[in-house]
């Protein structure tokens, strides 16, 4: 799609009920999504250590549940991965509203390559796509029509073609968390949140799954709103990673293999993937997250363009997507924090 004139607004009855809903559950984009990426990253990262672990690629393999993603879009240069955080629900609670199905909240681009660096380039859930001359958010892509549309939407935004994909669900971090055997948090303040449904007294405690998730979640109880969540997240993480690391983890075989189940049973992958292209992803996703690579977002031009039916969504630069990704691909682009968020932070 481009970003001039206005948008047709014809949109099937059922499609219009559903975008109807996602637009009402949208919050505004800039303070979204931070955590849920940062609980995407600590699945990438734990996928990495569970790959390094076992020494049989096979075992790996077979725990791979793969999905059809791609399209058959021409190659183009260097490799792309899809990287997509997903707010499916099951098996968690708190938090969740009227969700069904699922929503693609987290969307990232990792692009590797022949040579210069790696780059992890994210693009707004709110982002306007057009299908079938209906206009809709690229969250809902492939909840309305499917995964590989999605794809394609992603392909048309960087002109790339998308080699490899990952969904890693949302509540995941629960089974990886019960798969320790829980880990130990600090908050100085009871809780009592019906949003999150996290009931917390101050101090520190040994968390299970759902508690751990609900801390992550909470922001409404917290007065420094979703700036404290983040801070929780990051301890969720550090938590997580320092008992994944331990001695008593390590040396411990069953439970290694049942903290890499948890995590591979999380995600979900395209047809041709295997345990080499997620190492490699998890390589080029670690490279990106340097200091040596390029992280941000897309280009838009207007990041609350209202469309009847839809709502409030952020109307992407084509042009300057397309030259930002081109440059990534070809590994001609320095490194640093690129796209519009990053100008408006400058």
């Amino acid at each position: 799609m481009t970003n001039q004139g206005t948008p047709n607004q014809n949109m099937a009855s059922s499609g219009t009920s559903a975008l109807r809903s996602v637009a009402k559950a949208a919050r505004p984009h800039g303070q979204r999504h931070v955590g849920k990426t940062i609980l995407l990253i600590f699945l990438v990262i734990l996928l990495a250590l569970g790959l390094s672990i076992f020494s049989s690629w096979n075992w790996v393999d077979g725990q791979l549940n793969k999905q059809s993603w791609l399209t058959d879009k021409a190659d183009t240069a260097g490799e792309s991965w899809l990287i997509l955080g997903s707010d499916e629900r099951e098996g968690t609670i708190g938090d969740a509203g009227d969700v069904t199905g699922f929503r693609t909240d987290t969307i990232l681009v990792l692009t590797k390559p022949k040579s210069g660096p790696s780059s992890l380039i994210s693009i707004p859930r709110d982002s306007l796509v057009e299908i079938d001359q209906s206009y809709m958010k690229i969250n809902a892509v492939a909840q309305l029509y499917s995964g590989k549309q999605l794809v394609n939407e992603v392909e048309d935004i960087t002109g790339q073609k998308i080699n490899h994909v990952t969904m890693v669900q949302f509540g995941g971090l629960v089974k990886v968390v019960d798969a320790l055997g829980g880990v130990e948090l600090c908050y100085d303040q009871d809780v009592d949140d019906p949003y999150s449904q996290l009931n917390w007294t101050a101090g520190c405690h040994t968390a299970d799954g759902t508690t751990a998730l609900a801390f992550s979640r909470m922001r409404y109880a917290d007065a420094q709103g979703d700036f404290g969540r983040a801070a929780r997240q990051r301890q969720v993480i550090n938590a997580i990673v320092k008992k994944g690391a331990s001695k008593n983890t390590l040396l411990n075989f069953g439970k290694v293999k049942k903290v890499a189940e948890a995590a591979l049973s999380s995600v979900t992958v395209d047809e041709k993937a295997s345990t080499s292209s997620l190492m490699r992803m998890a390589l080029a996703f670690k490279s990106a997250s340097g200091d040596q690579g390029i992280s941000g977002s897309v280009y838009w031009t207007d990041p609350g363009y209202y469309v009847d039916g839809v709502g409030s969504s952020v109307l992407l630069d084509e042009e300057k997507n397309l030259e930002l990704f081109s440059e990534l691909a070809k590994g001609t682009h320095k490194a640093g924090t690129v796209g519009t968020l990053a100008e408006q932070q400058g």
